[in-house]
């Protein structure tokens, strides 16, 4: 039996190209990709909808060096999709050798997204990945040259696919006729094509050109505000944020909080000089139930010491100017 590995988000696309090589008798496993940017979540649940096992594997270090420095550079926002997919498909390539599988495939479709799924990008992701022979786009197949794998007989390329463009219409229609009603919506679900998260985003490379995975990960929770060239504030906006902030004050990062208000959880990120620390201290105030006295006194602590800073909460209309949106 001819087995394939697919690259598998759980989306619409990415199932329905899984659907169609099932239905031709071809055995598919999905592989999902997981990295602070996207996750496994719904790549589980489309391949127990549909039957196929799925393997999920963890890629944030190597994809956040990838990022860095993209061959093909970035989309609209930091979605560095040329590079991104073809990283997938060499580590793909890599278990497709490993573990015995035939060729590899994904739900790319021909035109749907004008800068990263033309007919040159989806060449440019093939060759870059090194596997440009193994590849195979089920969805747009007859309307891209024909793969050595519709050659040798593995695939029947009549029983593929001629979807093009951006409409999501054929596709849902298909999903219909094949038994798959609870397909999920349209949507991306990688957060470097969001407009917010990727402007937090250059701020934190700008100025800590080695973050880690653990920095991109705090990006996530909270207000974030640039106090200056080596430091910022996390800010917990409700009690589920202030909860994941304290997994992440570690490695001498300084946790605030109001000494005598209840209110948000700090995370201090950078160098601590005294005037960004007097500057994340009248923030933090501002945004706790205090944020109306004369002063406020705000206590810095982590693994090894303790301190307090008094100070007047900082006007609303003054934090908002810093945030970083």
């Amino acid at each position: 039996m001819i087995k394939a590995l697919g690259i598998v988000s759980g989306g619409l696309d990415s199932t329905l190209a899984a659907m169609t090589l099932i239905r031709q008798g071809i055995k598919v496993t999905g592989i999902s990709f997981v990295t602070p940017f996207f996750g496994a979540e719904k790549a589980k649940a489309a391949a127990k909808a549909i039957g196929h096992p799925l393997i999920t594997q963890e890629i944030g270090e190597i994809h956040l060096k990838m990022l860095k420095n993209p061959k093909y550079g970035y989309g609209r926002n930091m979605n560095p999709c040329i590079d991104c997919h073809a990283l997938m498909f060499r580590m793909a390539g890599e278990m497709m050798e490993k573990e015995g599988y035939d060729f590899l495939f994904s739900g790319e479709v021909l035109g749907q997204r004008p800068m990263s799924q033309n007919a040159d990008a989806l060449r440019s992701v093939a060759n870059l990945s090194g596997y440009p022979d193994r590849i195979l786009r089920p969805l747009s197949a007859k309307r891209l040259p024909i793969t050595p794998m519709e050659e040798q007989g593995w695939v029947d390329r009549e029983q593929l696919l001629d979807i093009q463009g951006r409409s999501r219409k054929q596709q849902q229609r298909l999903a219909r006729e094949w038994d798959y009603p609870d397909f999920p919506s349209s949507g991306g679900g990688c957060l470097l094509t969001e407009v917010g998260f990727s402007n937090q985003l250059r701020d934190l490379l700008k100025h800590t050109p080695n973050a880690t995975v653990d920095n991109i990960e705090l990006l996530k929770y909270g207000r974030q505000f640039r106090l200056s060239a080596t430091a910022k504030l996390v800010l917990g906006r409700h009690q589920s944020d202030n909860d994941r902030l304290h997994t992440f004050a570690r490695d001498g990062q300084l946790k605030l909080r109001c000494s005598d208000f209840s209110g948000p959880l700090g995370i201090f990120c950078g160098n601590p000089e005294t005037q960004d620390l007097a500057t994340a201290a009248a923030i933090l105030a501002s945004y706790g139930k205090g944020k109306d006295e004369a002063e406020v006194e705000v206590l810095f602590s982590d693994a090894t010491r303790a301190f307090k800073l008094s100070v007047k909460p900082m006007p609303r209309e003054q934090s908002r100017s810093i945030i970083l949106t």
